[in-house]
């Protein structure tokens, strides 16, 4: 059976995130990515691979290459338009998650905003799936992380 994974992931830019909460999501989204994840381009070859993950011109850009030597295979682009609202509302919980936690907020109350954040995500994978279905194939759990890296992307521009 080929390696359909990941075993790389590279952001255009390395410059810590505006929060040290988001900056600690987006390295853990990368880490549990790199541990386990289930990514299957359909127009290439076995793996694993390498991804390169960008926004240009408003456009999310899904480049694939060889790990070894980096060597482009195949890129998608696909519109942040259908991805907009769910990113906006995600940064807002996530927000409000770490007021709630840096502040007196009880453990109900940041409880509730965990679960809002966990439906963004939700959301926001089934949508990354839908948009790449027929061309790559990934698990649930894998999709959850790329939208994480997504949103993180989104925030630096």
């Amino acid at each position: 059976m080929p390696d359909q994974r990941l075993v790389r992931v590279e952001l255009p830019d390395a410059s810590p995130l505006p929060s040290p909460y988001a900056e600690a999501d987006r390295q853990q989204a990368v880490r549990d990515l790199l541990v386990a994840n289930r990514f299957d381009p359909a127009a290439l070859g076995p793996g694993p691979y390498a991804l390169h993950l960008a926004i240009r011109e408003g456009r999310l850009v899904l480049d694939i290459r060889a790990p070894e030597d980096d060597a482009p295979l195949h890129a998608f682009a696909l519109a942040m338009g259908p991805f907009r609202r769910l990113i906006k509302d995600y940064h807002m919980v996530v927000e409000a998650h770490e007021a709630a936690v840096t502040g007196s907020a009880g453990e109900a109350k940041v409880q509730a905003i965990d679960m809002g954040r966990r439906g963004l995500h939700n959301e926001g994978a089934s949508l990354l799936q839908e948009r790449l279905q027929g061309r790559v194939t990934m698990d649930f759990e894998t999709a959850r992380r790329l939208f994480t890296l997504v949103c993180a992307l989104h925030q630096r521009i």
